[in-house]
């Protein structure tokens, strides 16, 4: 049986768990000498105040990076869970953590969800400083993995990159081609980020979508509303622009009227350069309208079927952390 780590200085675990703030590092530095069950158990516990109250876990983070590289996998995981909770809620706080979890995305040798992970919190840090994650190196292994990670990977990857470019639309508007390319992915969260990314950097940059015209095109056959929705939003938003282009025909956007209301407006808003009364455009075609609309767009794709992403097994609503049968997170 596993001991526990004798309780640091008058306060124990819980009530330092239950306290936050700078009591709790104190705990976070011993586990660096704690057994491995103890070490799992306790950032997890952290995880899960994070989600409650990111401020009071964020002390933790500095002792934590160790962990980051631990001998034991299922530690390096909760450790970059810990990241990504504290992330969503308390970017700022996780900004002296970049190189570690950027190091963490680079190493092709770490097991995968761990990559994953690492991308998605350096991808909340984007939002709210861009300029501390979308370096060369990093914009690069984001990039790169497109090509040949798994689709658990991928989904992470992509949802990272469209969070640099809702941080700052500039920082890929010169890797537009490079996205474009990974439209046809099989995972319709990778699609539907990468449009996404594509199109915000448009919002800001609308010539910049010429160069990715057909791929967006083509995503106006997807089989996910969303990224036909998205599709369609870009090239409206390009379409409001000065480039010269072949326009698509008025009567392949009318198609769109029966569709899904997500993709018969943005239909619409392609089709028109201006709209007058309550049927108005003020949620579409800018970095600060798909910002507000894309927590609710991923959540339906994932949504529907209440089945795993990776398996097909049917989920049960709430459900456990992972899938039953292959084990991927959910």
């Amino acid at each position: 049986m596993t001991e526990e780590p004798a309780e640091t200085g008058s306060c124990s675990f819980a009530d330092a768990l239950e306290r936050g703030g700078e009591v709790l590092a104190t705990h976070a530095t011993a586990l660096r000498t704690a057994p491995v069950e103890t070490r799992k158990r306790r950032v997890q516990a952290f995880e899960a105040a994070a989600e409650d109250d990111p401020h009071s876990v964020a002390p933790v983070l500095s002792a934590c990076e160790e962990l980051l590289v631990d001998d034991d996998r299922a530690v390096r995981l909760s450790t970059a869970k810990l990241f990504v909770a504290v992330a969503a809620g308390d970017p700022d706080s996780v900004v002296p953590s970049v190189p570690a979890l950027a190091a963490r995305l680079a190493d092709d040798e770490e097991f995968y969800y761990v990559r994953a992970r690492s991308a998605e919190a350096l991808g909340y840090v984007a939002l709210a400083q861009p300029e501390t994650v979308a370096s060369p190196a990093v914009l690069a292994d984001l990039r790169v993995g497109l090509s040949f990670e798994g689709s658990e990977v991928r989904e992470k990857l992509a949802k990272a990159l469209e969070h640099v470019a809702l941080g700052d639309p500039d920082r890929l508007r010169h890797h537009l081609p490079d996205l474009a390319a990974h439209l046809d992915d099989g995972s319709a969260l990778v699609r539907y980020h990468l449009t996404t990314a594509l199109l915000v950097v448009g919002c800001v940059h609308p010539t910049a979508l010429a160069d990715v015209t057909d791929a967006l095109l083509a995503r106006f056959d997807d089989e996910e509303p969303h990224v036909r929705g998205r599709a369609l939003e870009a090239y409206g938003v390009l379409a409001r622009s000065a480039v010269d282009g072949d326009p698509v025909p008025a009567a392949r956007l009318v198609s769109f009227a029966d569709d899904e209301s997500f993709v018969a407006r943005r239909a619409r808003f392609a089709t028109a350069a201006s709209d007058e009364g309550e049927d108005s455009f003020e949620d579409i075609g800018t970095v600060a309208a798909v910002g507000r609309t894309t927590e609710a767009a991923v959540a339906a794709i994932r949504a529907p079927d209440g089945e795993c992403h990776h398996c097909g097994v049917a989920l049960p609503e709430p459900g456990p952390p992972i899938c039953p049968r292959c084990g991927a997170p959910r």
